[in-house]
């Protein structure tokens, strides 16, 4: 079922349920209401009986008389009753009346009371005393003007009840077009939107109020633009991706073509070959570069399965550097480390954390012409610290929000070898591990790198035991 037609129909529904229990509800009390008022009326009518019954003077008691007749409302077979009362549980009794012993009880009990029998027809008894006597006065008559009212209340409460069903079904279908009209809206403009024109945006309500419509378009909104910020990103990486893999592939293609067009020596072959091995080289780093950036991801899904030492994992890296810079002058302090061990101790995948780790130190030594570079580790309860400094030649400020998009290279270190890859893959791989990668860095001076891991961000949970 529509959520439209879900509203109309719980509306109908919660309508109808109000107004049969107000309809009851009135129609008891109304009921009610004319019961009362017609006791009250026998009430009245057995006082002035019992006050004809105890005037000796004929005057007075023709005077009661006119006023029962002419002074009170006239009742529908009306008809009155006096017994003289003997004793305690005594009373005379008369045979026209065919009341149930329970109601004679009641009244000497009580003093007063009613019952109704015959469906309209009503009894009200009361006793009175006069000059020592006890007597017991009955009057009773027919209610039909009371429940003609009652059938005429009825009818009035079931045709209004009807009406107002079929009142609450426009109007459900009125509300339920207010408030699903906008949500159509917005289905309709979402189905519009594909990946040639990201760049649309849905319309925002035309009134001023922040209502749940307004946050849900802002909602869309914002997640087009991340997704056009995604596509984006997508789409130059994957041009800057062609082309970097581009370049050798061509330049592997001429050289052997050029090798191939007719006999040459064997230095001409050698200087050929070893053309298409320093491009294959690069190819084969280029693709390994790309294969790693894609396995890895923002979402920390990458399971996790050592407990490394980071002292441990530095001076790991730096052999690795050792082989591939013989002549680098990095310098690793660990003169700050702490009593407790277990501080150094991190949840990580630990050749994916060097790999990142030993990117951003051989940057330091790449792009300060093989200055010194200085890494410090410090660690304590609440995070683990890396520091590495080098005095290189510095990033722009301008480059600065663009340092982690693939293939991105500034205008300084264009002068350099590399593909522009190295700093995204560390960026993803440390948040992958729950921390954070800071740079500081001011043209011709150098570069300070700050790679924290905050022991609340770790995921303990996915250290396998």
């Amino acid at each position: 079922m529509q959520i439209r037609k879900k509203i109309v129909v719980t509306y109908i529904t919660l309508s109808g349920l109000s107004t049969l229990l107000l309809c009851i509800v009135v129609f008891f009390l109304f009921k009610q209401n004319n019961e009362y008022y017609f006791l009250k009326r026998l009430q009245d009518r057995a006082k002035i009986v019992a006050s004809i019954h105890y005037q000796n003077d004929p005057e007075k008691a023709r005077y009661y008389r006119e006023l029962k007749k002419h002074g009170l409302e006239e009742l529908i077979d009306e008809d009155d009753f006096v017994l003289k009362v003997n004793g305690h549980n005594s009373f005379e009794y008369n045979t026209d009346l065919h009341l149930p012993h329970e109601f004679y009880d009641d009244v000497m009990t009580t003093g007063k009371g009613w019952v109704k029998q015959d469906e309209h027809r009503y009894y009200y008894a009361q006793l009175f005393e006069e000059n020592g006597l006890k007597y017991m006065v009955i009057v009773t008559a027919k209610d039909r003007r009371g429940n003609t009212s009652t059938i005429y209340i009825t009818r009035i409460l079931v045709f209004g009840g009807i009406a107002f069903i079929i009142l609450a079904y426009f109007f459900g279908r009125f509300l339920a077009k207010r408030v699903i009209n906008p949500v159509s809206s917005i289905t309709k403009e979402v189905k519009r939107i594909s990946a040639s024109n990201l760049h649309n945006r849905l319309p925002l309500p035309g009134n001023d109020d922040s209502d749940e419509i307004t946050d849900l378009t802002k909602t869309f909104n914002d997640m087009l633009d991340r997704l056009e910020t995604s596509f984006e990103i997508q789409a130059n990486f994957i041009n800057n991706a062609s082309h970097e893999l581009k370049t050798p592939i061509t330049t592997i293609l001429a050289e052997s073509e050029i090798a191939l067009l007719k006999e040459r020596s064997s230095e001409e072959y050698t200087q050929a070959l070893e053309a298409i091995n320093k491009q294959a080289s690069r190819l084969s780093n280029l693709t390994e570069s790309l294969l790693k950036l894609t396995q890895t991801g923002y979402d920390g899904t990458k399971q996790v399965q050592d407990i490394t030492r980071i002292d441990e994992l530095l001076l790991d890296v730096k052999c690795d550097l050792d082989r591939l810079y013989p002549n680098n002058r990095i310098s690793i302090k660990l003169n700050d480390m702490p009593e407790d061990e277990s501080l150094l101790m991190l949840p990580c995948n630990r050749p994916l954390l060097e790999l990142a780790v030993g990117n951003i130190i051989s940057n330091g030594v790449k792009y300060s012409d093989n200055e010194e570079v200085f890494v410090s580790l410090n660690a304590n309860s609440k995070n683990i610290k890396i520091v590495i400094t080098d005095i290189g030649i510095g990033i722009p400020p301008e480059d600065i929000p663009y340092l982690y998009e693939p293939f991105f290279r500034g205008k300084k270190a264009s002068r350099y070898t590399g593909y522009g890859l190295g700093l995204p893959l560390a960026m993803k791989i440390i948040r992958m591990h729950g921390g954070e990668l800071i740079i500081q860095s001011e043209p011709d001076k150098g570069t300070v790198v700050n790679i924290v891991f905050h022991k609340s961000n770790i995921r303990k949970s996915n250290v396998k035991s």
